[in-house]
């Protein structure tokens, strides 16, 4: 079966289905899974190099240099050729998995950390362009729908991953084990036809990628530092003032890392701010299930392994069905109005009956959530791509993943603090205080479904 797009992107040839798929799917598990995969094995990573009190660097570090990589990837790979691109974000990949894997101490490992996020934003956001260049709107629908349920599979996965291979084999098989992989995404995604070359030559923005850089930075490092309270509102201030240079800087610029009228596109704006949303609230659902069954349950790092297991089963169902109803109706904004009100009202249960459901029960409803919040990603990818055009396909995909990078550090910030102050109690109550967590996650849920609504209904 072939993806034939007839204004795909000056590519001389379609790929098969099977090809396609072959080429972009291990780089985009690759790049979500390295975003968790790391989580379980912090103890023993902080036991063996120190930094006990630094270890979330390394996460931290790789989120940041995801998000500021994203936006250089998508606008050459526009420019010069996504898989040209996509090749070169692999390689930075494996060779920061290579650095991570032989880190003699702790600043080594933050260091390699930083360069395989330089690499893992590429993975991302190209994955998602290149299918777009190659897929004809009306069946991008239902593809898109399949990338985002493997997207967010790996990104669930990847703390189980993590546990076991470090059970098993040690904290440096974590990123050992990701050489093989590049390299047979590297062969992979070879089978893929090349672009002609574009005719004129692109100046880069790269005042703008510095300015872009700090903002990131310093965001990411705000939103931490909710957790001690400190120094959060000078970094949040501070990222308010470079904000407006970069916004100054990118209408003045003559090739801007983030041309304007991309921004200003209503659709792909209230797009990006949905992405914002979802990220904040399934990656802070993400984050603190598991402390709550460790918490208020007491259940061990296996149990909740296997109550974790329905939440990844819901997520990558809600994308395949939600894909599979966009290609078959025409349908986007329909689907994640419906699914984020229904994910708020089980939110709401959840908030309020804690205490009286099973371990069992409550994970149950955590699936029917998630499968709801898998209804999101794919209209965000369909309704950006459509409005940006083939030749802007990279950039604009990577300022998805970019708002949604951003919406995770700031939701998992945001609940963090609300768990750190709750449980410092005296006579803390872990039921009431997650009951809060989700109970802010239901007028997420809501906030984003007004989004969705707002954004135009299209007929792919």
């Amino acid at each position: 079966m072939s993806t034939t797009d007839a204004g795909a992107d000056n590519a001389p040839a379609s790929p098969s289905t099977a090809t396609l798929f072959a080429a972009v799917v291990p780089p985009l598990f690759i790049g979500m899974i390295d975003q968790t995969i790391v989580a379980t094995a912090l103890p023993d990573i902080a036991r063996d190099l120190g930094g006990f009190g630094t270890v979330g660097m390394l996460i931290t570090a790789y989120l940041a240099a995801t998000a500021i990589s994203a936006p250089v990837y998508g606008r050459l790979g526009d420019a010069l050729g996504r898989r040209k691109l996509m090749s070169i974000a692999i390689v930075v990949t494996m060779l920061g998995s290579l650095l991570c894997a032989i880190a003699p101490n702790f600043g080594t490992l933050v260091a390699a950390r930083v360069m395989q996020g330089f690499g893992g934003g590429g993975l991302i956001s190209l994955a998602q362009a290149l299918l777009g260049q190659y897929v004809g709107p009306r069946r991008r629908a239902r593809y898109q729908g399949y990338l985002a349920g493997i997207a967010i599979v790996a990104s669930t996965f990847g703390p189980v991953v993590g546990g076991f291979v470090t059970g098993h084999l040690g904290w440096r098989w974590i990123f050992a084990l990701n050489v093989p992989l590049t390299l047979l995404a590297l062969l992979l995604i070879q089978k893929l036809p090349p672009r002609r070359t574009p005719k004129h030559a692109m100046v880069f923005d790269w005042a703008g990628l510095a300015l872009f850089a700090a903002l990131t930075v310093l965001i990411i490092a705000g939103f931490d530092s909710l957790k001690t309270g400190t120094a959060a509102p000078a970094l949040l201030a501070c990222a308010a003032i470079v904000l407006g240079l970069l916004v100054w800087r990118e209408r003045r610029a003559t090739h801007p890392l983030f041309p304007g009228d991309l921004l200003a596109n209503r659709s792909i704006s209230l797009s990006a701010l949905l992405a914002m949303c979802h990220g904040a609230l399934y990656v802070a659902l993400l984050s603190f299930i598991p402390i709550y069954f460790a918490v208020a349950r007491d259940r061990a790092a296996d149990e909740i392994g296997l109550l974790m297991l329905p939440i990844t089963v819901g997520i990558g169902t809600g994308a395949f069905v939600t894909g599979r109803l966009m290609s078959r109706s025409g349908r986007t904004t329909l689907y994640p109005v419906t699914g984020l009100i229904c994910a708020a009202g089980l939110l709401l249960f959840l908030s309020r009956n804690l205490s009286e459901l099973p371990d069992l029960g409550i994970s149950l409803v955590f699936m029917l959530v998630s499968a709801c919040l898998g209804s999101i990603m794919g209209v965000v990818q369909i309704t950006v791509q459509m409005e940006a055009g083939v030749p802007r396909l990279g950039i604009a995909t990577s300022s998805v993943s970019l708002s949604r990078s951003f919406g995770a550090v700031a939701g998992t910030a945001v609940a963090g603090v609300i768990v750190g102050a709750g449980l410092a109690g005296a006579a803390p109550d872990p039921d009431r205080v997650f009951g809060t967590i989700f109970l802010g996650g239901a007028g997420f849920a809501l906030l984003a479904s007004g989004v969705a609504a707002a954004i135009p209904r299209r007929q792919l």
